[in-house]
């Protein structure tokens, strides 16, 4: 852009000299500070552009670091999720293995209880007819 502007005045400085040879002053005047304002215009789009420059250089940087921040936080809850898996399936095959034990030992305390029952039943069968015991011992 540089280069441009330099152009630009030597252009505009061969136009000058040429009217002046031409004759044409102070009629020139208005096209020269046309001329003048369009460098100041070409100046100040150059400093646009620049400012442009750094704007989208830091779209650019803010691109980029929103990127990282999502890559970086993606891995960060794949971590997490598959923590929260082993850790939730680990608390399944505890509270599985829990139950598991209660049914044993429930059934264990069925078997007992079934087992008294019976010694229980043949007691009050025994209690209730006495005479069959001393029947058969006759």
């Amino acid at each position: 852009m540089g280069n441009e502007t330099v152009e630009i005045v030597t252009k505009r400085m061969k136009l000058g000299n040429e009217e002046k040879e031409r004759g044409l002053g102070d009629e020139a005047e208005p096209e020269s500070i046309e001329k003048e304002e369009d460098e100041t215009s070409i100046a100040g789009s150059e400093e646009m552009e620049l400012n442009i420059a750094r704007i989208l250089e830091k779209i650019e940087q803010f691109t980029q670091t929103v990127s990282e921040l999502l890559e970086s936080t993606k891995a960060m809850f794949k971590e997490l999720s598959n923590e929260f898996e082993d850790r939730l399936i680990l608390l399944h095959k505890e509270q599985m293995e829990k139950w598991q034990e209660e049914i044993k030992e429930l059934r264990l305390l069925d078997a007992s209880n079934e087992e008294a029952s019976a010694v229980l039943s043949n007691a009050r069968f025994l209690l209730q007819n006495p005479n069959v015991d001393s029947e058969g011992s006759h």
